[in-house]
């Protein structure tokens, strides 16, 4: 062989390393921009799929109603919440309930809300109820004053018991009211010897916030909701009674504040009815603790002349306005009370109450029970 063919076969050979290097770079440059992308997606897919499966709106304090119809299938559910709101993406949806086993959803209808998680979704449509975890839970017990739950709100909140009542005794606020439950909330709380217009119109129950900081609106107003709510029930009685919704929770006022017990409720306010039914002053302790604006463990003689339109032994009937916010009880027996002669009672150091129908075993009462 010649020089001439070595070099030429020398050429040949270099150039076809060159051609498989360039061919190598091509299949690692190939290699690495596929991996890169199948990261790129796989980790963007990933943080789609967990956006995806968190609450649409956390804050959110709406509810929707949700219709699921008996035999309604996962995609169908799905597509409905996704239309709704509630969640960001039917097909992770039905994906993740399937992969997490949450099949089984009960027809009904719900009020969900953009702010509950794919988890509370879930577990409300399984067992057939809603279910959110509160951000704040607020219990508001029976007979306490306007100025008790604002001192449980502030316990309970960041707020104070003065923007409380602020607000609650605001102008603004308490039309706000008279114009979303007139039903409840009447021209009657405008009375000018009503201390506090709302008082008794903030319902006693535990309520649920969905926001880590509900506005004070939002808290007042729920509880005033809840009132209008139970009273709805018992306006077609109370239209029969001849009896303003004012008068029924100032009577039930009452009653919270003096029954010791649920069944003595009853027979109070048989004797507060028969009281007022005679024209006798209803002659109880706790307006007149009202009227003083301060707790007293033992009402004295003179506290019973204080002059004050909340006082019942020096004025007759009714006070202007509850004294306390009464609970579910204290409303139902001032609908329906015992039937009795009663006028007169005492409590004993036990907090149980014996009954009289005239004043002679009223006094035998007080000697044998009241040391």
């Amino acid at each position: 062989m010649d020089s001439q063919s070595s070099e030429k076969q020398l050429k040949k050979l270099k150039q076809r390393q060159s051609e498989q290097k360039i061919v190598k770079k091509i299949v690692l440059i190939t290699t690495a921009i596929i991996i890169a992308l199948v990261l790129i997606v796989g980790v963007g897919g990933y943080f789609y799929v967990q956006g995806a499966l968190k609450p649409v709106d956390k804050d959110s304090d709406k509810n929707v109603k949700i219709e699921v119809p008996i035999g309604s299938s996962i995609d169908t559910i799905a597509a409905t919440l996704e239309d709704k709101g509630i969640i960001k993406n039917a097909k992770i949806f039905k994906y993740y309930t399937k992969f997490n086993n949450g099949a089984g959803f009960q027809a009904g209808t719900y009020k969900l809300s953009p702010a509950m998680t794919i988890e509370e979704i879930i577990k409300s449509l399984k067992t057939g109820k809603v279910y959110r975890t509160p951000e704040l839970t607020l219990t508001v017990p029976e007979g306490l004053t306007i100025d008790q739950i604002a001192e449980r709100v502030a316990k309970n909140t960041n707020y104070s018991k003065e923007q409380f009542m602020d607000l609650v005794t605001s102008k603004a606020f308490i039309k706000n009211m008279k114009e979303q439950f007139p039903d409840t909330v009447t021209k009657a709380v405008n009375d000018k010897d009503i201390r506090y217009a709302l008082e008794g119109y903030l319902y006693p129950a535990t309520y649920s916030f969905y926001e880590k900081e509900p506005s004070l609106e939002t808290i007042a107003t729920d509880m005033v909701k809840q009132t209008d709510a139970i009273v709805q029930q018992y306006l077609p009685t109370l239209k029969e009674k001849k009896m303003s919704v004012h008068e029924f929770l100032t009577f039930a006022s009452l009653l919270e504040r003096e029954a010791t017990a649920s069944t003595d409720r009853e027979t109070i306010a048989s004797v507060f009815y028969n009281r007022i039914e005679e024209g006798m002053p209803l002659q109880t302790d706790p307006t007149v603790l009202y009227a003083l604006g301060k707790h007293k463990n033992r009402v004295l003689y003179k506290d019973l002349k204080v002059k004050n339109p909340y006082n019942t032994y020096t004025n007759k009937g009714l006070p202007p306005g509850p004294i306390a916010n009464a609970g579910i009880e204290s409303l139902k027996a001032t609908i329906d009370p015992a039937s009795t002669e009663y006028v007169y009672f005492v409590a004993d150091s036990d907090g149980k109450n014996h009954f009289a129908k005239t004043y002679a075993e009223h006094q035998k009462n007080v000697a044998k029970y009241i040391k």
